[in-house]
């Protein structure tokens, strides 16, 4: 037998385009990059908290670790210290909301076996006074009617309120145990990712991606200074006011108006309103007085103080500053006081690039025109 099987003719392929290859690496890793932001998409808001924690934290961590010298320990010890600065705070909140919870319980269960007494401020209306103490008497005094009032009311819907509120307590605080943990390991490989960053800007966008970095590295330490420093001192001025007044639960609002100091034009409202729970309790006049004093305190800080720090730190105007704060929390609500900033200090500084007289943009043009 003979053999009639014939070799295929082997196919000689061109070289490899070095374009084709470039760019089907870049839909690859852009692929991948779209795919792990999809995975973590639950797990981003921890990892950027981390990531701001870190930024603002790393210049207190180099001068620390150049007088302690390089541990495991010092990562510990900064991520420990920021976690109970938020713990303790939230823990105190809790302990009095749950005092004041059981309290209104209490009030709750004695007002439906005696009902609500009729107050003494009823006789002094100037008008039909009679008319309104026997209304009181005959809804909010008679047990029987508050009891049917509370029957009707929807107590499932009660329940699942409450569920909803248990796990999203317990989801918060999955997230904040992830970006302590986030945290931690920025602190600890710091150098390392500094390093790498900046050879990937390189890579990627020539000398003026670590000027953008910079800019918006500045415009966090900024924000830090500006919203979170002076809203804590704020908050402590007011608080010092709200126990000298005689407001009840000081310390609590005095935390309440910090956080909402931290926010510009918010910590009138948180002001405004404790100023209205002492002029109830108290005198209207110690009333005027605290608000008088918030009203200086924070004028001075949100016109003097704050645009100093923020804008003084990355050279950006104020009112860029101001929009990226108020957009941002309207945005990325809480994230976005320090995310709103960094973007708007990034396209100031994109535009100051582009429309400088000694920038590149020009010569290019100039070079186009040849």
């Amino acid at each position: 037998m003979t053999d009639t099987t014939h070799r295929e003719p082997q196919l000689k392929l061109p070289p490899p385009s070095k374009t084709l290859q470039k760019r089907a690496r870049g839909f690859l890793a852009l692929f991948f990059v779209l795919a792990a932001l999809w995975t973590l998409r639950s797990m981003l808001p921890a990892l950027l908290w981390g990531g701001i924690f870190a930024i603002a934290l790393w210049p207190l961590y180099k001068r620390s670790e150049k007088s302690l010298g390089r541990s495991i320990l010092l990562p510990i010890l900064f991520t420990g210290v920021l976690a109970l600065i938020f713990l303790v705070p939230v823990s105190f909140i809790s302990i009095k909301t749950a005092d004041e919870i059981r309290g209104a319980l209490l009030w709750i269960d004695r007002i439906r076996h005696e009902g609500i007494p009729t107050p003494t401020w009823l006789d002094r209306l100037p008008v039909a006074a009679g008319q309104t103490k026997a209304l009181w008497s005959q809804y909010l005094g008679n047990p029987d009617a508050l009891n049917e009032l509370f029957h009707s009311m929807n107590v499932g819907h009660g329940v699942a309120v409450g569920k909803q509120f248990g796990s999203e307590v317990l989801h918060r605080g999955i997230l904040f145990g992830f970006s302590m943990l986030t945290l931690f390991f920025l602190l600890k490989d710091g150098d390392i990712i500094i390093r790498k960053c900046s050879i990937a800007s390189q890579r990627l966008f020539g000398p003026q991606g670590e000027s953008l970095a910079r800019q918006i590295i500045s415009s966090i330490h900024g924000t830090v200074s500006g919203l979170v420093l002076v809203g804590l001192g704020e908050g402590a001025i007011m608080g010092i006011c709200y126990i000298v007044a005689g407001a009840p639960q000081p310390l609590i609002f005095g935390l309440a108006t910090a956080i909402a100091a931290m926010v510009p034009l918010l910590g009138w409202i948180a002001v405004s309103g404790v100023c209205l729970l002492i002029a109830f309790k108290g005198t209207v006049v110690t009333a005027a007085i605290v608000w008088l004093i918030g009203a200086v305190v924070l004028f001075v800080a949100d016109h003097f103080i704050r645009p100093v720090l923020i804008g003084g730190s990355t050279k950006v105007p104020f009112l860029w500053v101001l929009l990226g704060i108020l957009g941002g929390a309207e945005t990325w609500q809480l994230m976005g006081l320090f995310i709103g900033p960094a973007i708007m200090a990034a396209l100031h500084l994109l535009w100051t690039l582009w429309t400088s007289s000694k920038g590149s943009g020009p010569s290019i043009i100039r070079h186009k025109k040849r």
